[in-house]
C-alpha cells in the first residue's frame, strides 16, 4: 500500500483559515474585492471553540488536502485551535493603541488574511485544476499502462513462441549441420569410389581396346575362314543338288511302280474279302451241321441207352463185329459239304495269284 503525501504545517494553517472563511467564521469570508476588504473597519467575529470544530474537522481537512496522516493532522488542528481560540483571530488585544489606530489595524490584519485568504482559494483552483490534470494523466498513465502492461504480455508471449522457435531451429540446425557432416562424408567416400571406378574403366577401356583388336584380327580370319567354306559348301550343295534330283527321278518311277502295284493289291484285297465273306457263310452253315449232328448224337444215345442190357448180354454172346454207327447227314451237312470244296478252291485260286 502507499504511503501518503507528506502536508506541511503551512499547508494545513491555510487550509484551515480557508474553512473557517468560507464557513463565515471570518470577517474577510464576505463577498467583497480586495480594496474594499482593505478599506473595510468591520469587527471580526471572534472564533470559538464550537464554531472552530463545526467549520473543522480531521476528515474534512484531509479530503481538503487529499493527503496526510490523520494523527498528525489531528496534533496540527489541536494547536490551530488553541491558538485562534486564545488569542482570538478577530479580537487581536493592542495594548497601548487608541481605538480608532487599533480598528485600523484589525481591518489591515483582516485584509492580509482576506489576501492570504485569495491566495489560498487560488491555489486550491490551481490544485484541483492541477488534480484533475493529474488525474486526467493517471487515467492516461493508467490505460498506457494497461496497454504496455497487455503490449507486454503479448511480446513476452511472441518471446516466448520466438524462444520456441529459435529452440526449434538450433536443433533443426544441429541436425542439419549434422547431416551435412554425413553427407560431406558420404561425398569423400562417394569420391573416392570414383576415383577407383575411374581407374578401373580405365583399365577396362584400355583391356577392351586391346581385346576388341585381337576380336577384329580373329575376325578377319574367321571371315575369310567361313567365304572359302562357304564357297566349298556352295559346290557340294550343287553336286547334292544334282545327286539328289537324280534320286528324285528314280524316286518318281519307283512310285510310279509302286502305286501300280497297290492297285492291284487292292484288287486281291477286295477279292480275299470275298472269299473270306464265303469263308465266314461255310463256317455258319457247318456250325448249324455240327449243331443238328450233336442233337443226332443225343438222340442215339438216349435210344442206346434203353436197351444196354439186352444190348450187353447179346454181345456177349454173340460177339458180333463192331461196325461204325451210321451218321445221319441232314441237308445242312449237304450242302456245306458241297460248298467247303468250292471255298477251298477259291482260296487256293487267290493265294497263288500274288506270286503270279
Amino acid at each position: 500500500m502507499a504511503r501518503p503525501a507528506a502536508v506541511t504545517p503551512d499547508q494545513i494553517r491555510t487550509t484551515v483559515l480557508a474553512m473557517l472563511a468560507e464557513a463565515g467564521d471570518a470577517a474577510s469570508a464576505a463577498p467583497a474585492t480586495q480594496a474594499t476588504r482593505a478599506t473595510s473597519v468591520t469587527p471580526a467575529t471572534p472564533v470559538t471553540r464550537e464554531r472552530f470544530r463545526r467549520a473543522v474537522s480531521v476528515r474534512r481537512l484531509r479530503a481538503r488536502l487529499g493527503a496526510g496522516d490523520p494523527a498528525m493532522l489531528s496534533r496540527a488542528l489541536n494547536a490551530i485551535e488553541a491558538e485562534l481560540v486564545q488569542a482570538g483571530l478577530a479580537e487581536v488585544a493592542l495594548p497601548g493603541l487608541p481605538d480608532a489606530i487599533a480598528a485600523q489595524m484589525r481591518a489591515l490584519w483582516a485584509a492580509a488574511v482576506s489576501v492570504q485568504l485569495d491566495d489560498v482559494v487560488r491555489l486550491r483552483l490551481h490544485a484541483q485544476q492541477a488534480t484533475a490534470d493529474a488525474q486526467t494523466a493517471r487515467h492516461d498513465a493508467d490505460v498506457r499502462s494497461e496497454m504496455l502492461r497487455i503490449e507486454l504480455g503479448e511480446l513476452r508471449e511472441r518471446l516466448t513462441a520466438r524462444d520456441a522457435e529459435l529452440t526449434e531451429l538450433r536443433a533443426s540446425s544441429r541436425h542439419a549441420a549434422e547431416g551435412a557432416q554425413r553427407l560431406a562424408d558420404e561425398t569423400a567416400a562417394l569420391q573416392t569410389q570414383l576415383d577407383t571406378a575411374r581407374t578401373t574403366l580405365e583399365s577396362l577401356r584400355h583391356t577392351h581396346v586391346t581385346e576388341l583388336a585381337d576380336a577384329r584380327s580373329r575376325y578377319d580370319g574367321l571371315s575369310k575362314r567361313l567365304l572359302q567354306e562357304t564357297e566349298h559348301q556352295r559346290h557340294a550343295l550343287a553336286a547334292e543338288r544334282e545327286r539328289l534330283a537324280t534320286q528324285f527321278a528314280d524316286a518318281q518311277t519307283r512310285i510310279t511302280a509302286l502305286e501300280g502295284l497297290r492297285e492291284r493289291l487292292l484288287e486281291e484285297l477286295a477279292t480275299e474279302r470275298d472269299a473270306h465273306r464265303q469263308a465266314a457263310a461255310g463256317a455258319v452253315a457247318l456250325a448249324t451241321v455240327v449243331a443238328e449232328q450233336r442233337h443226332a448224337l443225343q438222340a442215339l444215345q438216349t435210344l442206346q441207352a434203353r436197351p444196354a442190357a439186352h444190348a450187353t448180354q447179346s454181345a456177349a454172346q454173340k460177339r458180333p463185329a463192331r461196325h461204325p454207327p451210321a451218321r445221319h447227314a441232314g441237308p445242312g451237312h449237304a450242302a456245306a459239304i458241297a460248298a467247303a470244296p468250292r471255298a477251298r478252291s477259291r482260296a487256293s485260286r487267290t493265294r497263288k495269284s500274288p506270286t503270279s
